[in-house]
Formats: structure tokens, C-alpha cells, sequence
């Protein structure tokens, strides 16, 4: 039987000479940091936060091209190689929701296909946060959503306060929901100068929570804006008036059910005293302004002399802008998750905090394995 000629591994490929420039290419590829930041909007005002962002991180966003063709189709090209390298997608949702889901759907499965380690959403303001549960032959579309972003290649989502926290029960992979209390907090104590006579104050008991998270560690007083005029399109849409008034005779009389009474709201009221106070209303998102407005007439009418609007992302759809001129409220202060700068030029009154330091820190901490504990200090289950 003739032996086996073992050759070393080296002399098999001593005769190969790496062509030029490659030594270069790996020294370049060795320098790098191993993860990659890109913006998946194809708008310039949606991409600010994204140059916010890596400005903070000392990198340079991605090379990547996003627009829409002539019949409304999305296409997205990946100027890089992005092989083995956790990826972070930045999508702000300006107006056009709908366009921006699937500019970041379309770019996942592109970096899916590009075999990236992994694949990061960073997505500020979650869109169809507000559709979370059943109302009536409805569905649930945050559900849906989250569902298409996993069989897009998402593996990982870096979000900032869901409507919904239980939203994350969705996703079947992880996510992390930071909190922009602080950054709220931070303004109230350094742009106020006498908020020390301010009062918190929850626009209805759903908010109450998160308006006594904001009082106790700013210790200020609390108040609560409790009953309406009339129900709301979202009392209707939730089978508030269900069942109908009228018996349905064609029921076997087995069967029947009692006779319920339709919910009534009462008059509205001020739980607390806002005499003479500042009343800084506070919420997560500021989207349909009138319920806003109305609170504010109503915190006016009790006696306070300034009235300010906390929220974590500003939306400001529709005549929001020329609504909040021409009411009570003082200041609305909202972060940069969602793009507002045509908002903010047609009322001065909006105010705007910045937060891409806490996204740029959750970037770097997940890309190097660290815990995410400190980025939610001094944070209450509440906020």
C-alpha cells in the first residue's frame, strides 16, 4: 500500500503572492470597528438624526443608496460589503409611514442577503404603536409589523417609549425600550427657571401613571384631568355602546343576555390644584392636537398662568401647528425621534430636546456586549 505524502499546510500555498492592495484591504478591514451605521430614509430632514448619531460614535454613516422609482416602487442599493458585521439601521418615520416601513423592510432583507452578522433596528418613534389591541373586526397591525421586520432579517430593535409596553411581547427576538424621561426632566429643571411652582399634570387617568413617575422625582404636585364633554371616536370604536339599546327578539329567550348600560363619562374636572401654577402636561405621544388644547382651556379656566406640553414623540399631524399657536399652551417640547422642522417653522412655540446620545450609547453597548442597565437608571416602570 503507498504511503500518503503529507505536505505542510504552509508549502501548499507558499507560492501564492496576494495581489496588490490587498494587504491594504485587510489592514483596513482589520482597523475597522466591525459594525456599520446606516440610514434607511431617503429624505435629508430623516437623516439628520442618523448624522446625529454617528457624529457621537466617531463613525461614518454607510454608503447606501434609497429613493423611489417612478411607479412608487422602494429600492434600496448597498454601496458596501457589510459581510460578517453587525449592522445598525436608523429609520425615522416622517409623515409617510407606510413608505418608511418599507424602506427599512426592503433594506433589512438587503443585509440579510448580504450576509451581515447581524441586523439592528434603531427606530425612535415604532410605528403603529397606536394599533396594538383588537377594536372590534379590526386587527392588531403593530403585531403584524413586527412580524414582517423578523422575515425581513431584523434581529434586534432599539426603540423609545412604545405606546404599549406589553408591544414587546411581538417581536420574537429582543428589544430594547429606552426612555426619554430623562432627557424631559432635564429640560423642565434647566429651561424653567420657577419650576419649582410647577404641577404635573395628566390630561386623563389612563396618563396618571406616568404623569406621578415625572412628580415624584421632579417632587412637584400632581394633578389629573378626569371626564370628557362627550365620548370620543375611540369610546365608539371600542364597543363602548355595545350592545345596541334594542333587544334583538330573534335571540332564544334562553339565551339572552342582560340589558347593559352604555358608558357615560362625566363632566370634565381637575383632580388638584393648578391655581397660580405652572401645569406641565405630560404624555408620550403629541400627534391629533384638540385633546391637548381642550386640557389646556381647562387648566386655564382653574388658574394656571403657564401651560407647557411634554411629550416623547411629535408627530404633529394635520393642523397641529396652527392649533397649538392659537391656544393657551405656552411651549410643547418634544425629541427629534420624529422629524418636525416644517412643524417648528410655522409655530414657534415647539421646542425640540435632542436624544441621539442615549441611541448612540445603546449602539455602542449592544455592539460590544455590554449591559444596557445603565441607560435605564433612575427609570421607573411607569415612564
Amino acid at each position: 500500500m503507498p504511503r500518503k505524502l503529507l505536505v505542510p499546510y504552509k508549502s501548499v500555498f507558499s507560492h501564492f503572492r496576494a495581489p496588490q492592495g490587498l494587504h491594504d484591504s485587510l489592514a483596513m478591514n482589520a482597523a475597522r470597528s466591525g459594525y456599520r451605521v446606516f440610514s434607511a430614509n431617503s429624505t435629508a430632514a430623516c437623516t439628520e438624526l442618523a448624522k446625529r448619531i454617528t457624529e457621537r460614535l466617531g463613525a461614518e454613516l454607510g454608503k447606501s443608496v434609497v429613493y423611489q422609482e417612478t411607479n412608487g416602487e422602494t429600492r434600496v442599493e448597498i454601496k458596501e460589503s457589510v459581510r460578517g458585521q453587525d449592522i445598525f439601521i436608523i429609520q425615522t418615520i416622517p409623515r409617510d409611514v407606510n413608505t418608511a416601513v418599507m424602506e427599512l423592510l426592503i433594506m433589512a432583507y438587503a443585509l440579510k442577503t448580504s450576509c451581515a452578522k447581524n441586523i439592528i433596528g434603531v427606530i425612535p418613534y415604532f410605528p403603529y404603536s397606536k394599533q396594538s389591541k383588537m377594536r372590534k373586526r379590526g386587527s392588531i397591525v403593530c403585531k403584524l409589523l413586527a412580524s414582517m421586520l423578523a422575515k425581513a432579517g431584523l434581529t434586534h430593535i432599539i426603540t423609545m417609549d412604545l405606546h404599549q409596553k406589553e408591544i414587546q411581547g411581538f417581536f420574537s427576538f429582543p428589544v430594547d425600550n429606552l426612555r426619554a424621561s430623562p432627557f424631559l426632566l432635564q429640560y423642565i429643571q434647566e429651561e424653567i427657571p420657577d419650576y419649582r411652582n410647577a404641577v404635573i399634570v395628566a390630561k386623563s387617568p389612563d396618563a396618571a401613571k406616568r404623569a406621578q413617575s415625572y412628580a415624584e422625582r421632579l417632587r412637584l404636585g400632581l394633578a389629573v384631568i378626569h371626564g370628557e364633554a362627550q365620548c370620543t371616536e375611540q369610546d365608539m370604536d371600542d364597543g363602548r355602546h355595545s350592545p345596541p339599546m334594542v333587544k334583538n327578539t330573534t335571540v332564544h329567550p334562553g339565551l339572552e343576555l342582560p340589558l347593559m348600560m352604555a358608558k357615560e363619562k362625566p363632566p370634565i374636572t381637575v383632580v388638584g390644584d393648578v391655581g397660580g401654577r405652572i401645569a406641565i402636561i405630560v404624555d408620550d405621544i403629541i400627534d391629533d392636537v384638540e385633546s391637548f388644547v381642550a386640557a389646556a382651556e381647562i387648566l386655564k379656566e382653574r388658574g394656571a398662568y403657564k401651560i407647557f406640553v411634554m411629550a416623547t414623540h411629535g408627530l404633529l399631524s394635520a393642523d397641529a401647528p396652527r392649533l397649538i399657536e392659537e391656544s393657551s399652551i405656552d411651549e410643547v417640547v418634544v425629541t427629534n425621534t420624529v422629524p418636525h422642522e416644517v412643524q417648528k417653522l410655522q409655530c414657534p412655540k415647539i421646542k425640540t430636546v435632542d436624544i441621539s446620545l442615549i441611541l448612540s450609547e445603546a449602539i455602542r453597548r449592544i455592539h460590544n456586549g455590554e449591559s444596557m442597565a445603565y441607560l435605564f437608571r433612575n427609570i421607573t416602570v411607569d415612564d
